[in-house]
């Protein structure tokens, strides 16, 4: 048994130190959104608040099925990595650059169109009017975001995360930098052009660094269009059941963001700010899932079963070890939390104080979810998760949380009660499905096959 328990710290170890810097540039992708949403708040107050929140959660609803789709490069490349194929990892990176360009272009319709027929959503006119240049802004700006992730794969998949935590924490001084100057100046929109100038930052930031490192160089040496097209249609054939995975989740939060719109601006306010809290959190547990898929892409690469199992609970076990700390934190907390964002409304600070300690229980639950979703991705499992997660919140979550709020009267908190039945759902299934496929997958036929040159 000490030998194992060995193994698994120093799982643990290597699990850690690769996800810190992600965990820190997830962190850093979303504070762009909390510091958005602070400084919307306090200089502008509550009605385009909630409106930069709603075309928020429009927009990255539509572009988390490219975030998400393009995340199963980083496993490819990771498990080219283990077999030692450089020419592989060569193709994944470039086939990933095609796919980010593809989604940018179709995703992007969706979001014009949904800018176009904004009153769907059945917000107030205020909220309506304000919401469609702000998406409209963000839509050109998931372009340089789709394309920094494709870029970012190449990186992560070799385990050389600290460049894009370098340029995300420096995108978000750049964000900071220029809110302040655009919100007071041309207002709510100020803060979405502030969003498109740092993200275009961050994609040109990263393409130089990659191009100039020596370290990258095997990985950048030309190749013809011929091959890459095989490995474009297995990005999307892998890719996109994770990118639904992802739109599954934040749709129903999204939907969520829209039904507490229905309950009133001040509602609607509350539930910005604390889904700002949960979305910090849980996009640093993101940080842990890509670092396990990455440990677990390695190890099937080495057709090392042992260590698949060690990579996904060590990753497992971190996640349960930070979520439950921001749970603590969470209810602990509270309304120190809350004032941050505003002071001046009793009844936004009130409802916020509430629905931050209903997310500080489902943080576990989050957190691990977005684990067994990463180390099932290390395995090439992305069918039947993508099922799970649409049966966990469209078939638990949201019905749930719409009987909650309404019929029995729960307002926002019914809401957040239902979301966390959804996440728990979630977890229990995908920890389920990882262990249980684990003993019977052959790991052969999930490695990277040589393309024929």
């Amino acid at each position: 048994m000490y030998p194992l328990a060995r193994l698994y710290r120093s799982d643990m170890r290597e699990t850690l130190r690769l996800s810190i810097p992600i965990v820190i540039a997830q962190l850093g992708v979303v504070l762009m959104g909390v510091t958005d949403n602070l400084m919307i708040g306090r200089i502008l107050g509550a009605v385009p608040l909630g409106a930069a929140g709603i075309a928020t959660s429009v927009t990255f609803l539509v572009s988390s099925i490219g975030v998400g789709g393009l995340s199963i490069v980083s496993a490819l490349i990771s498990q080219a990595v283990g077999k030692k194929n450089t020419g592989e990892v060569n193709r994944l990176y470039r086939a990933g650059i095609r796919v980010a360009w593809l989604l940018s272009l179709v995703l992007g319709v969706i979001c014009v169109l949904a800018a176009w027929q904004f009153q769907i959503f059945g917000q107030t006119d205020d909220v309506t009017q304000m919401a469609r240049p702000f998406v409209l802004i963000l839509t050109v700006s998931n372009a340089p975001l789709l394309l920094f992730i494709a870029i970012r794969q190449l990186c992560d998949g070799l385990s050389r995360p600290k460049v894009t935590m370098s340029i995300t924490l420096s995108a978000l001084l750049l964000n900071v930098v220029l809110n302040y100057f655009l919100i007071s100046t041309i207002g709510l929109n100020g803060a979405a052009l502030g969003t498109l100038l740092a993200r275009c930052y961050m994609a040109l930031a990263i393409w130089i660094y990659v191009k100039r490192d020596k370290f990258f160089v095997p990985y950048l040496e030309k190749t013809r269009a011929v091959l890459i097209a095989p490995l474009v249609r297995k990005i999307l054939r892998l890719g996109l059941p994770g990118g639904f995975q992802f739109f599954f989740e934040i749709a129903a939060f999204s939907l969520a963001v829209i039904m507490v719109g229905w309950l009133g601006e001040a509602q609607l306010a509350a539930h910005q700010i604390a889904i700002n809290m949960a979305s910090t959190t849980y996009m640093m547990a993101t940080g842990i899932g890509a670092a396990g898929s990455i440990r677990v892409g390695m190890a099937v690469g080495r057709n090392n079963r042992p260590a698949v199992q060690r990579a996904g609970t060590a990753a497992f076990m971190l996640s349960i070890i930070f979520m439950g700390l921001c749970c603590i934190l969470f209810l602990t907390t509270n309304e120190w939390l809350v004032s941050l964002y505003i002071r001046d409304n009793a009844e936004v600070t009130r409802i916020a104080a509430t629905l931050i300690v209903i997310a500080g229980f489902f943080q576990l639950s989050d957190g691990v979810q977005v684990v067994g979703l990463g180390v099932l991705r290390g395995i090439a499992d992305v069918n039947i998760p993508t099922l799970l997660t649409l049966i966990a919140y469209w078939v638990v979550a949201l019905p749930l949380s719409y009987v909650l709020a309404f019929p029995l009267g729960l307002g926002a908190p019914g809401v957040w009660l239902g979301l966390l039945a959804g996440l728990t759902v979630s977890a229990v299934l995908l920890t389920y499905r990882f262990y249980n496929k684990l003993p019977r997958v052959r790991l052969e036929e999930i490695e990277v096959q040589e393309v024929a040159v």
